[in-house]
């Protein structure tokens, strides 16, 4: 898409993050700093008959901070995590939205399940007590678009809306998206990213029919270990991450603070499996190049990627051997790691939630670590920044999302110098 049109420039301005590692973006972020891992042994009900008993909870997070008590039982997990996210992303980004702006604003807003939750609950009450029972508040409170619809109606905005569905690439996509939007000139400033929050028995049974979750229940909090010789499947999370993205100019006017600026997005397919990644990174591969053909930019000029890495062997080798197909000789040269090792896997939210954690290591010039990385897979030989943080000089970044279908996602940064 390179050259197509006249691109107007896209910065980050705000970052909102609700995770298992905490409820805002300071305190996810110092979480992965740490090397903390967010994983345990699920609460939400009881798993003792899954033979996975964890998850990546989101804990302490009150809804009735951010919508009024007499909608929470109207609106499903992933609304609500939408919610506080946005809350804490606007916020960061002192953005308000009045009838000045309010058409100049959008939102794209993601989820990849949506409301499970309130699915089930639902479906209890109606074999239990009959169709007359079911709430009325039903359907608005789970279908996908509705985290878009409900932050739009919160602070009275009037742009473009959206709500992609496409898997673990779902929040990479909405923030793709939205950048794209504000470079044709379509909006001024996106709220973008991904939702989720489908830690049910429904869900926890599905994947792990697939056989695709870890089992180490012991050990909770190492579960979540890519590239590590040692794994045994990903570890289904829940949260949202949310940005701001401003045009440039616009940022400068109201002099809102800079965290990067997006300057490429690629979208590519697999074509090749409903769950399984290609087992040579073609998609991944092909995703990158048009992410950094779209930035106008060199394979050489990335110093860091976060990696999707889920702790799954076909999803890191296959991305691994993308990254090599794709930077050569620089695959050695340049960072990888994976915050999935501390937060797990927020399916749809997760490239929301990586979007925000790019912003801030370009930002803050520190790269978070891998950690559970102690005995590393032969076939995976890149530097994983392990265990500890990194401070560095970085100048460009890239991180990936892949979801089941052969989606893929890759959205690239660069530091922002005024």
């Amino acid at each position: 898409m390179s050259g197509t049109f006249p691109k107007r420039r896209v910065v980050v301005t705000g970052v909102g993050l609700v995770s298992p590692l905490g409820v805002g973006t300071r305190p996810t972020w110092e979480g992965l700093l740490a090397g903390r891992s967010g994983v345990g042994p699920i609460t939400h009900f009881d798993a003792a008959a899954f033979p996975s008993r964890i998850a990546g909870e989101v804990k302490g997070f009150e809804p009735s901070l951010f919508l009024e008590k007499k909608d929470i039982k109207k609106t499903d997990a992933f609304i609500q995590y939408a919610l506080g996210a946005t809350h804490y992303a606007l916020e960061d980004a002192g953005l308000t939205i009045d009838e000045g702006n309010a058409t100049r604003v959008g939102v794209i807003i993601g989820s990849g399940i949506g409301g499970l939750p309130l699915i089930e609950a639902m479906h209890d009450i109606l074999r239990e007590r009959g169709p007359d029972r079911i709430s009325p508040f039903f359907i608005p409170g789970l279908i996908v678009n509705m985290a878009t619809g409900q932050v739009s109606i919160k602070y009275g905005i009037k742009g473009p809306s959206s709500a992609p569905c496409t898997a673990c690439t779902t929040g990479l996509h909405a923030v793709g998206d939205a950048f794209r939007l504000i470079q044709l000139g379509k909006a001024e400033a996106m709220i973008a990213g991904g939702t989720e929050g489908v830690i049910t028995p429904l869900a926890l049974g599905g994947f792990a029919a697939m056989r695709a979750l870890s089992t180490r229940n012991d050990e909770p909090e190492k579960a979540s270990r890519p590239w590590d010789r040692d794994r045994d499947g990903f570890v289904m999370s829940e949260g949202a991450g949310i940005v701001v993205l401003e045009e440039l100019e616009h940022a400068r006017r109201r002099g809102a603070p800079v965290y990067a600026e997006v300057v490429g997005y690629g979208m590519s397919s697999d074509g090749y499996h409903i769950s399984a990644p290609h087992p040579e990174g073609d998609g991944a591969a092909r995703v990158m190049l048009e992410a950094l053909a779209d930035a106008e930019l060199p394979a050489e000029a990335v110093g860091y990627i976060n990696a999707h890495g889920t702790s799954t062997t076909l999803g890191d080798l296959g991305e691994v051997k993308a990254i090599k197909r794709v930077f050569g000789d620089h695959a050695y040269k340049l960072a990888v790691s994976s915050t999935k090792s501390s937060t797990g896997h927020l399916l749809g939210a997760a490239g929301g939630l990586e979007a925000g954690i790019l912003a801030l290591a370009l930002k803050e010039q520190v790269l978070p670590p891998t950690i559970n990385l102690d005995h590393p897979d032969p076939e995976a030989d890149l530097d994983f920044v392990p265990h500890t943080p990194r401070p560095v000089k970085l100048e460009v970044a890239l991180t990936n999302s892949f979801g089941f279908g052969g989606t893929n996602g890759a959205l690239v940064m660069r530091r922002y110098a005024a």
